[in-house]
């Protein structure tokens, strides 16, 4: 007498063993070829850069302000030099919009003045301020991935 048992199929449990230990093998298997395959396309972020071209200094005569809406930054130049804001809210990241005494935040109404600080509202931190460098070719560019402290400007040369 053996030991043994049997299914209706005939099939003894060393058969079900091996059975269900190859089915194991094969979805590992195929896991493996799948993490494989994968590899081949990298994770790449399509982003906007964070440097970009605004011009020549000439362009920003004292007095002027000119708010760039598609990259979030405001860009100021008074008698000392030119400074760039940016106008990402540091509440909750909403676009906060220019008004005559500075900035104000439509989403939860933070308030900021004309150089970034907190006036009013939720907002726990002044606007950020980037810098701005002149190129090779003379054009200035702001880098947004770069936060200066307040009051840093870019000096005409």
């Amino acid at each position: 007498m053996t030991t043994e048992t049997f299914d209706d199929k005939g099939d003894t449990r060393r058969d079900f063993l091996g059975k269900t230990s190859l089915m194991i093998a094969g979805l590992a298997s195929i896991g493996a070829v799948g993490t494989c395959l994968r590899l081949i396309k990298p994770n790449v972020r399509y982003e906007k850069p964070s440097m970009f071209k605004i011009g020549k200094a000439e362009q920003f005569p004292e007095g002027s302000i000119k708010n760039l809406v598609d990259e979030r930054v405001v860009i100021f130049s008074d008698s000392d030099g030119i400074f760039a804001i940016s106008s990402i809210c540091t509440h909750l990241g909403c676009t906060v919009a220019p008004v005559e005494w500075g900035f104000q935040c439509p989403c939860h109404g933070s308030q900021f003045s004309l150089d970034g600080k907190v006036i009013g509202g939720p907002a726990p931190r002044p606007l950020e301020w980037h810098e701005i460098i002149q190129l090779e070719d003379g054009t200035l560019a702001v880098d947004t991935a770069k936060s200066v402290a307040l009051g840093t400007k870019y000096i005409f040369a």
